[in-house]
């Protein structure tokens, strides 16, 4: 910890509340990271928030190429400093958010992603992943540990959510790790979890994508009222269409959104756009 610290107060280094910025330093937490993982010296890594770059270096140390975003450019002296000697390590000053993924794609090809992410911008940058790349073969993320409880969560359960489901769509989540807060500099007020999704494209059969995200959005629209009432409401249909198209889906016509695994998602995302809507 100190040597981090050092590091950044010898370069005026002042935490911006902003960026949600909370470094790690742990020499065997970052290991085990970048092993849990998966990454081997044939990837290419792109790392989201590379902060003051410990986890960039033992990437780095472990793969064929990284490529560091981060939106703090007075980083820059400090990663000058923690990635010294490394000659696979591009550090990208941009907000990933607004990267054009398929160009960026096009140029670095098949690639993982492992980042330990502020809260703020993990939700978008998933989805962004999820929705928008075709490259990208897995992620590896650590976030808030309750975040991390709604990414691998099963069907019928308080913590299953529209994420948990959009997440379903290309691959599979589970949590590898769980993060005490009283590793991380400065300390967070609460515990971190890294989850690991890897992708299975095309593991809900075939479905539409568009579809399917809209079958998502309409199930869980209100998470207190029945799906019943949430395609009525959703797709502007009468009750007893709805009802039609969940006795088709083979779903109970009390059920809630939250009680239909992904695979039943995608059975209904299917009946929905054979019925247009």
């Amino acid at each position: 910890m100190q040597d981090l610290r050092s590091v950044l107060q010898k370069h005026g280094f002042q935490f911006k509340k902003q960026f949600g910025q909370n470094f790690i330093s742990d020499t065997n937490l970052l290991e085990s990271i970048v092993s849990a993982a998966g990454v081997g010296e044939n990837d290419v890594v792109v790392e989201i928030g590379c902060g003051a770059g410990t986890l960039t270096r033992a990437l780095a140390e472990r793969a064929k190429k990284v490529y560091a975003f981060d939106v703090d450019t007075a980083l820059m002296p400090v990663l000058k400093e923690t990635l010294a000697g490394l000659e696979n390590v591009e550090v990208i000053f941009r907000d990933f958010l607004k990267v054009d993924l398929k160009a960026f794609e096009e140029e670095i090809g098949e690639y993982v992603v492992v980042a330990n992410l502020p809260y703020y911008v993990t939700t978008p940058l998933v989805t962004k992943l999820l929705e928008d790349s075709e490259k990208v073969q897995g992620i590896s993320v650590m976030v808030q540990e309750e975040v991390a409880e709604r990414f691998a969560a099963k069907e019928d359960t308080p913590e299953y959510g529209a994420i948990t489901a959009a997440i379903a769509l290309k691959g599979r989540a589970k949590i590898v790790k769980r993060v005490s807060r009283n590793l991380f500099y400065p300390r967070p007020n609460v515990d971190s979890a890294v989850v690991r999704i890897d992708f299975e494209r095309g593991r809900l059969g075939e479905v539409d994508p568009a579809a399917y995200r809209k079958t998502v959005k309409c199930a869980f629209l209100n998470r207190r009222k029945t799906l019943e009432n949430n395609l009525v409401n959703f797709f502007k249909v009468d009750r007893a269409l709805a009802k039609a198209i969940l006795f088709e889906a083979g779903v109970d016509e009390k059920a809630r959104g939250e009680t239909l695994s992904p695979e039943k998602l995608a059975f209904l995302a299917r009946i929905l756009q054979e019925k247009g809507l």
